[in-house]
């Protein structure tokens, strides 16, 4: 009986185990460098966090480019995924009313660009293919005859609305007060939506200008009272305050706009060149309306931007000495907030400077460079940017729960806050 238990005990090891080596890498990102300028956004408010209603009041748009000549029969289908975006244990027809695949049917083609590129949308919901649950879901592109080739993948969430978040941010924090931080507090009111243990039964992931690298989850409240649950005084809901986004802005090619040091053309491309970049972490804070890391496409004298905004290259540089211990990215929401090669900084030792470049569609863009210590996952934006208690911050607050006997996590509401303001 005793070697029996013991089996069991390391069987169940081995699962969990494997479960944690396994995790699916679920983040919004594209596969094949073909593809560029990926977005996802609400339809209506592009500004929005990704976020849609359950009952089909608001749609996702996804959009891309294939730098091509041709159009490609493409094909996308959905996954549903628990709050720590790993697949649930739905299957299709449990969370789709419809057929859980598509086709891309919507495309057209670039005109008047020296990049030749294939724009593609997709809109869900749509006739085809409606939410029945809430949650986070990944949608996958890939081509129409290989869906093991997945070509681009992007994340964004279906709420219930059941219950209301309101939150409340400050700078003074429980380890600082007006300095280097924020901390983010909030009180969730579920009303007559039912839950067994406000204490115990809620998962909440906060997420600060929609980064996935320095997001928290917290599960229990400080207080609970009236059917009412509140966040406050929690450690783990600190977050560095950053420093307002640097910005840029291409929309022509025939003179420079923000944040543009110089225009150049070399067959075939044209190529920007940024002013350069200075650290910002010894000086005074300055307020800049950004838009907490967004991009927008745009091309000043274009009927469609989605299709006659080109294409450049976009050079970037860093004035900061060579630094050891880890690697300098450039972050936003056009490098879909992930460290790689295709948007880390390489130190050029004949300039004494970070540089990086980088392809990029004509439109403005903030972004920030961010320090990220060699075999760590979050990027610090200290060392480089500084943190600057006044910054204006978005950040995202999303209410799970899972009922006894359900197999996925509800997303059963969602607020908005800003540092700030």
């Amino acid at each position: 009986m005793h070697r029996l238990f013991f089996s069991i005990f390391l069987l169940t090891l081995s699962c969990i185990y494997a479960n944690a080596i396994n995790k699916v890498d679920t983040r919004t990102q594209i596969f094949n460098p073909n593809f560029k300028t990926l977005q996802v956004t609400v339809e209506g408010n592009e500004l929005f966090p990704p976020v849609i209603n359950l009952d089909g009041s608001t749609k996702i748009n996804i959009s891309f480019d294939e730098l091509s000549t041709d159009m490609r029969y493409l094909r996308y289908s959905l996954t549903h995924c628990n709050a720590d975006w790993q697949p649930s244990q739905l299957i299709d027809s449990e969370y789709i009313d419809g057929f859980n695949y598509a086709n891309v049917e919507d495309y057209s083609f670039s005109s008047g660009t020296f990049a030749n590129y294939v724009h593609y949308n997709i809109g869900v919901p749509n006739e085809n293919m409606k939410f029945t649950k809430s949650g986070n879901y990944l949608l996958s592109v890939y081509p129409e005859d290989n869906p093991d080739n997945i070509l681009l993948q992007a994340r964004f969430s279906v709420s219930e609305n059941q219950v209301k978040v309101y939150p409340d941010i400050t700078s003074r924090t429980d380890i600082d007060y007006n300095d280097k931080n924020q901390q983010v507090s909030f009180s969730i009111a579920t009303q007559d939506y039912p839950i067994r243990d406000l204490y115990n039964d809620l998962q909440v992931v906060v997420s600060q200008n929609s980064r996935s690298d320095n997001e928290v989850e917290v599960t229990r409240p400080l207080l609970v009272e009236n059917k009412k649950a509140t966040f406050e005084h929690n450690k783990s809901l600190i977050f560095p305050a950053g420093n307002e986004y640097r910005r840029f802005e291409v929309v022509a090619t025939n003179y420079a706009g923000m944040g543009v040091e110089a225009i150049e053309h070399h067959n075939p491309y044209y190529h920007i060149i940024l002013a350069q970049s200075e650290p910002r972490v010894g000086s005074p804070y300055s307020y800049d309306k950004t838009q907490n890391g967004r991009f927008k496409i745009r091309q000043s004298s274009a009927l469609d931007s989605e299709t006659n905004a080109d294409y450049v290259i976009v050079h970037f540089t860093l004035d900061m000495p060579q630094q050891v211990g880890g690697d300098i990215y450039v972050d936003g929401d056009f490098t879909y907030n992930i460290f790689n090669n295709t948007n880390k900084l390489a130190f050029n030792p004949a300039t004494g400077k970070y540089e990086i470049s980088m392809f990029l569609k004509m439109g403005s863009y903030n972004y920030q460079y961010l320090w990220v210590p060699t075999g760590a996952a979050r990027g610090e934006t200290s060392k480089i940017e500084g943190d600057k208690y006044q910054t204006v911050n978005e950040y995202l607050i999303k209410v799970y729960h899972r009922p006894i006997g359900e197999r996925y996590d509800r997303l059963i509401g969602f607020g908005i806050g800003f540092s700030g303001r």
